[in-house]
């Protein structure tokens, strides 16, 4: 799925979009029992309910695509009889009406869902009459030729408010507030099917996670069945130690600053684009190619990719570079530039010394004091160094 339909079905999250036929959910506590069930019709809720209920669903539906929001493909063996997406097909068909499979559903999120406290299972039953459109865009509602079924699941913790005081109207005093237990924003949930292409995709789901770097490998392995896609922070890892490993002694500054110049004008080609820009192993070595690494560099280039990403591994642009400041490092010293200055910093030989020099033509601020170029007036000549 790319933003342009993930924000279509958000749209629907609202009184007068919205067609969810049923809501149910399952609190569990902190030693795994099932404490409550419930289960709606969802246009019968009072409207307060429905609005803190359109805010978790959206924020299931929210974040960078990537990181947060990831798509997820059913491998064949999953799709075999018995398998979890079988389960996933049959519990969409039952409209969450079946007893017995809403409690094999919920089990199943006990037995794999790994979380410290309590928490609440939501899941929602929607059909979704989606609206045909022109060739320029608009939506034609009567020209409907598909209705997209789905599920989605969120997983909410329920902690203890905070302590406090609270005003008494009544009695006109404050005093000690009531300590409630209070559903927060959802952690993990997905969506199924997938709605690609603005049609249902059976083969293929959104899964968010609020931790870019915790997507639950084994809720996605076996709650799923799909293979574990790549958190952001590994993703940015994997594409520096192929790098590092790839360039071996000619990784110098110039190099590493030509490759991330290239990545921030690719990502600004593409800002307009409905999809992320991915690069998958044959991208990334054209992009050490543009930035000029030598042929004789590259002969590890598809070893290091494979050990280290995967062979078939995608990396999203957009985690493996800061398009906000380019960032250089000393063991003492941290430099951040505009990416679109990088001309201001070069590395050079002083006096026997390795030394970053920075162009400080537009003035210098020291911890918000303005300074002079009077700080120059021991200068003997030689380059300043940073």
């Amino acid at each position: 799925m790319i933003k342009r339909e993930i924000s279509e079905i958000k749209r629907q999250f609202t009184p007068s979009s919205c067609s969810i036929s049923r809501i149910c959910g399952c609190y569990v506590d902190g030693e795994k029992n099932k404490k409550a069930q419930f289960k709606e019709a969802f246009l019968s809720l009072p409207e307060e309910d429905m609005f803190k209920y359109f805010e978790i669903l959206r924020k299931n539906l929210s974040g960078t695509l990537g990181k947060n929001l990831l798509n997820l493909e059913f491998p064949l063996e999953a799709e075999k009889e018995g398998g979890p997406h079988e389960f996933l097909l049959k519990l969409r068909a039952s409209r969450l009406q079946d007893d017995g499979l809403l409690d094999q559903f919920y089990d199943r999120i006990i037995e794999t869902y790994e979380h410290v406290g309590n928490y609440l299972i939501l899941l929602i039953h929607d059909a979704y009459d989606i609206p045909g459109k022109t060739s320029d865009g608009l939506e034609m509602e009567d020209a409907s030729d598909e209705v997209f079924t789905y599920l989605l699941c969120c997983l909410c913790p329920v902690d203890l408010s905070k302590p406090g005081l609270s005003y008494n109207e009544l009695e006109n005093t404050f005093q000690n507030r009531i300590r409630d237990w209070v559903v927060g924003m959802p952690e993990l949930g997905f969506l199924f099917p997938a709605f690609n292409d603005r049609s249902t995709d059976l083969h293929g789901a959104l899964y968010y996670t609020k931790n870019a770097n915790d997507l639950h490998d084994v809720f996605i392995e076996q709650m799923l069945g799909c293979p574990i896609p790549l958190p952001a922070e590994f993703q940015k890892e994997s594409f520096q130690a192929i790098i590092e490993d790839t360039l071996g002694d000619a990784c110098d500054y110039e190099t590493v600053k030509t490759i991330h110049e290239n990545l921030n004008e690719m990502l600004e080609e593409h800002k307009d684009a409905p999809e992320p820009l991915v690069l998958d192993k044959y991208q990334v070595r054209s992009l050490l190619e543009q930035s000029g690494v030598e042929e004789e560099h590259l002969e590890t280039f598809d070893k290091n990719f494979d050990e280290t990403a995967g062979e078939h591994a995608s990396i999203f642009a957009s985690n493996i570079v800061n398009t906000r400041a380019f960032e250089v490092k000393t063991p003492d010293v941290i430099v951040k530039v505009n990416p679109s200055r990088t001309d201001l910093i070069e590395t050079r030989q002083i006096d026997g010394r390795t030394c970053l020099v920075i162009a400080v033509d537009g003035g210098v601020e020291v911890n918000g004091i303005v300074v002079t170029g009077s700080a120059d007036k021991n200068n003997t000549g030689s380059q300043p160094e940073a």
